[in-house]
């Protein structure tokens, strides 16, 4: 496994992230483990995840695998970079009582309390705000999350899903405010068939030091063979890649896709993955595997390397919208 620094930080994390969003909903606790103990035998020893996963009734019974994980000892939670989020409404129901989601400073108390029993450890090492707050100012923020800092409770602090301008607002507020690192890292849709990131929240991330930590690197399954999978029977797709498939000029770009990649005997789910090891300011992308072969798959991208005629076939594929303002500008 290839390590390397997370943003502008110290820490130290593999260049996969193994994504836990699957595990209960689609994959049991058992296999859950197991999937963890493979990653971590391979090197991968950061591992994200979020109170809500779990999903509708079970929201939080994917921290409560990963705590049971921990539970097991063996050194699990001593060589594990953890990352949970905060942000989503936790009620079962979908109706969540007043303050009981979002990023005002009485939930945030609140939900690090709630993950970290669910999750059966002291601290997490990596928490992140998972949606903006449009009503919370960031200096309400800065100051909660000063406070579980100087408990130990947290350690670094992460965005997801945030805008540039708000990567830059909160980093703006921490450096006023003092004693505050910040943001340290970004969690971003971002794929090769979603590049969209590149003209404002990447830019925004390297400038303020952040670690750039891609989810959906398949785009929902689209670039990891859906055509060949269709064409033998296999899993259908669903979401964005189905959605993709229905329409014909998307369909003739993955056609094109999986045609170069065959054409250089390379997999494309373990190329798309690789081309985001090649992006600029990307610590690392984020795969959720639901099965160990799927984990083998992610783990064989990172030593992958990709020859200059596929990296120049992928971006006439999959062009960029080029850099921020002369994408929209002119």
């Amino acid at each position: 496994m290839k390590y390397t620094q997370l943003g502008r930080t110290g820490l130290k994390v593999s260049r996969l992230v193994l994504g836990t969003m699957n595990f209960g909903p689609q994959t049991g606790e058992a296999d859950s483990h197991s999937i963890m103990d493979a990653a971590l035998d391979a090197g991968v020893n950061f591992f994200d995840t979020a109170n809500v996963y779990g999903w509708g009734e079970n929201k939080g019974h994917t921290e409560e695998i990963i705590g049971n994980w921990f539970a097991q000892g063996g050194g699990r939670r001593d060589k594990t970079v953890l990352a949970t989020k905060v942000y989503g409404n936790m009620a079962a129901d979908g109706d969540a009582w007043p303050n009981h989601d979002k990023l005002s400073a009485v939930n945030i108390r609140r939900a690090v309390d709630a993950s970290l029993k669910r999750l059966q450890t002291d601290h997490i090492d990596l928490y992140q705000f998972h949606h903006i707050d449009r009503a919370t100012g960031f200096d309400e923020i800065w100051q909660a999350i000063d406070v579980l800092v100087q408990q130990g409770k947290i350690l670094y602090v992460g965005s997801s899903n945030f805008p540039g301008y708000k990567i830059a607002q909160a980093n703006e507020t921490a450096a006023r405010r003092g004693g505050t690192i910040g943001l340290v890292s970004e969690q971003c849709l971002y794929n090769l068939a979603e590049r969209r990131a590149e003209m404002e929240v990447i830019p925004a991330a390297q400038e303020y030091g952040l670690g750039v930590i891609p989810w959906s690197p398949l785009n929902g399954g689209l670039l990891g063979g859906a055509l060949k999978k269709e064409g033998q029977g296999r899993r259908s797709a669903g979401g964005r890649a189905a959605e993709a498939l229905a329409d014909p000029e998307s369909r003739a770009q993955i056609q094109a896709y999986e045609d170069l990649l065959d054409k250089h005997g390379v997999d494309p789910g373990e190329a798309a993955l690789a081309w985001l090891l090649t992006r600029p300011g990307v610590t690392g992308p984020i795969v959720g595997p639901r099965t160990a072969e799927q984990l083998s798959s992610a783990l064989r991208a990172v030593e992958l390397e990709l020859s200059r005629e596929v990296l120049t076939g992928l971006d006439e594929i999959f062009p960029g919208p080029g850099p921020s303002p002369e994408a929209f500008a002119w």
